[in-house]
Formats: C-alpha cells, sequence, structure tokens
C-alpha cells in the first residue's frame, strides 16, 4: 500500500490541478477567450523561459543521454509506423488515417510530461526530461506533418506543408531548448539577475500549462468514431512507453532516464494535434476525440505505469 500512496502523490497532484482549471471554467472564471490567451502565453513565453531557464543551468555532459534521445525518436517513428499501418489496413479514410496516426505518438510533453517528471524525480527529473524534450518536439512536428499530410498527398497543395515546415523551424520550443543546449554545452555564464527573474517566471509555467489544460477540457469532444479514439488511445498510453521500455532497455538506458523516458512515451495525446488536424484538413474531429479520451483516461494509465517503474526501483 505504501507503493500505491507514493503513486498517488506524484500522479493527483496534476490531475487535481487540472480539474481546478475545469472547475473555474465551469464558475465562469474561465472563458475560450482566456483559455486561448493563456495556452499562447504558455506556449510562446512561459515554456521556452522554462526550458531555457533549466537546460541552460545544467551540466549538458552529466545531464545529456545519447541512447535516451536515440531510444526515445525511435519510438516516435515505431508508434507513426504501427498506427499508419494499421489504419491503412481497416481502409480508414485519409483524413482518419492522419489523424489517427498523429493522436497515437504525439504526447503532450511540454504541460503534462514535464509535470509528471517534476512531481515523479524532482528538479533533477525535470532538467533531465527538458533536455529529451528539446531532441523529440522537433521529431514529433516532423512525424506528426508526414501522418497529417502523406494520406492526403493527392489532394494536397504544397502551401499548408510549408506552412508547417516553417512553423517548425519557428518553434519556440525548439528554438529555445536549442538555446538553451549551446548555452549549456558551453557553460555561458548567466548573470545572477537575469538567472533568479528566469527561475520566477519558470514557476508559473506549469500551474498555467495545467490549468490551461483544464479549462480546455471538454467531454462535447467525445463524439464521433470513438472506438478509434479508444484504439490511439491505447496505443499512446500504454503502447508508446511498452515500445519505448524495450528499447531503452535494449540501448543500456538505466535508473532515472528509463523511468523519464517511459514517462514522457506515456504522454496523452497533445492539444496540438486537434490545431493540425483541423489546419491541415484532417479529421479534425476525431482528433479532438483522442485528446480528450487520452486525457481522461491517463491518471489511470500514469498510476499503473509509476507502480511499476517504483516496482523496479525506478
Amino acid at each position: 500500500m505504501t507503493l500505491f500512496f507514493e503513486t498517488v502523490t506524484i500522479v493527483l497532484p496534476v490531475f487535481l490541478v487540472i480539474g481546478l482549471g475545469v472547475l473555474l471554467r465551469r464558475v465562469g472564471l474561465f472563458d475560450d477567450h482566456f483559455t486561448q490567451q493563456t495556452n499562447r502565453l504558455v506556449y510562446v513565453v512561459f515554456l521556452p523561459i522554462l526550458l531555457f531557464h533549466k537546460i541552460s543551468q545544467a551540466d549538458f555532459a552529466s545531464y545529456f543521454n545519447g541512447p535516451l534521445v536515440i531510444g526515445s525518436s525511435l519510438t516516435i517513428v515505431c508508434l507513426f509506423l504501427i498506427s499508419y499501418f494499421y489504419a491503412k489496413f481497416r481502409s480508414y479514410t485519409p483524413q482518419s488515417t492522419g489523424s489517427f496516426s498523429q493522436g497515437s505518438f504525439r504526447g503532450n510533453l511540454a504541460y503534462i510530461g514535464l509535470a509528471i517528471c517534476l512531481n515523479a524525480y524532482g528538479e533533477s527529473g525535470l532538467t533531465r526530461a527538458s533536455i529529451l524534450m528539446g531532441f523529440l518536439v522537433p521529431v514529433l512536428n516532423l512525424f506528426a506533418i508526414i501522418a497529417l499530410i502523406w494520406p492526403q498527398r493527392n489532394n494536397q497543395t504544397d502551401g499548408p506543408s510549408q506552412n508547417w515546415l516553417r512553423e517548425i523551424l519557428l518553434n519556440p520550443l525548439i528554438l529555445s531548448s536549442f538555446l538553451g543546449i549551446i548555452w549549456s554545452y558551453f557553460s555561458l555564464p548567466v548573470p545572477m539577475i537575469i538567472n533568479r527573474s528566469l527561475g520566477i517566471v519558470s514557476g508559473l509555467t506549469l500551474p498555467l500549462a495545467l490549468l490551461a489544460i483544464g479549462g480546455s477540457f471538454s467531454l462535447q469532444r467525445l463524439k464521433g468514431d470513438l472506438q478509434s479514439a479508444g484504439i490511439a488511445t491505447l496505443l499512446k498510453l500504454i503502447g508508446m512507453p511498452a515500445v519505448a521500455a524495450l528499447l531503452l532497455v535494449a540501448g543500456g538506458v538505466t535508473g532515472t532516464d528509463l523511468g523519464i523516458g517511459i514517462l514522457l512515451a506515456g504522454t496523452p495525446a497533445a492539444t496540438a494535434t486537434y490545431i493540425m488536424a483541423h489546419q491541415l484538413k484532417a479529421d479534425a474531429e476525431l482528433a479532438g476525440s483522442i485528446v480528450m479520451l487520452s486525457t481522461l483516461c491517463s491518471a489511470v494509465s500514469y498510476t499503473l505505469l509509476l507502480l511499476l517503474l517504483r516496482h523496479n526501483g525506478l
């Protein structure tokens, strides 16, 4: 029972803050405009600051783990292939194929993944997860675009793909992570006043992110092909961490890094999957269902994952 309660104390606070966001929306303190603005602020300002602050202050040689980055990247590729060919085998429409595949591998690393890693492994875990995320975000975005555009290649113009490729290059999370990695690698100093200011702003990031998830949560998005959404959710919450565990162990990753790799692989589908599906004319309804269903189920899946990790000393 001690192990169970230890696990609950890691998972429950994260989802209680999400629940607070839901409550604030219900009582009218949050509305659509506030939630959208908060999401934008977190994505464009607060998360980049958090990533830069954590990565730039880390000893890169101590925190960077090449096999972890490679294994986690290969996990994304594996789930992309599994989900894509499953959708083709089931004769999904091109629009549904893209949304199903993207929802099966593109996780909410920034909002939920970092919060879970912080609760599970403390500040050191957050730093390790931030560095790993800096390498995974470009991989996730690239394969999300492939998943959405390739099935519709005969109907797509060059415009949308070029727009999203441009967005990858200008993605604030990628840019801030890259800048932080350079700062860390060359051990560049950060003035104390700036460093403390970054620390204050960084402290706002994860609470705001979780509140924004709660404010955006709506069971009304659970509609359409719920069977396909359920299968994508199983692939995302169970299949992906299982594949990650196999690849990372095979690559010699152990300890905290192994736990972080598995926890980030087990994140629910990112809200961005719905936005991208809508922008690239895929099945936005299915994408929204996957986001909502996987977020709802991740409280249980994360509890099980952490029980397994703690049972194995991770």
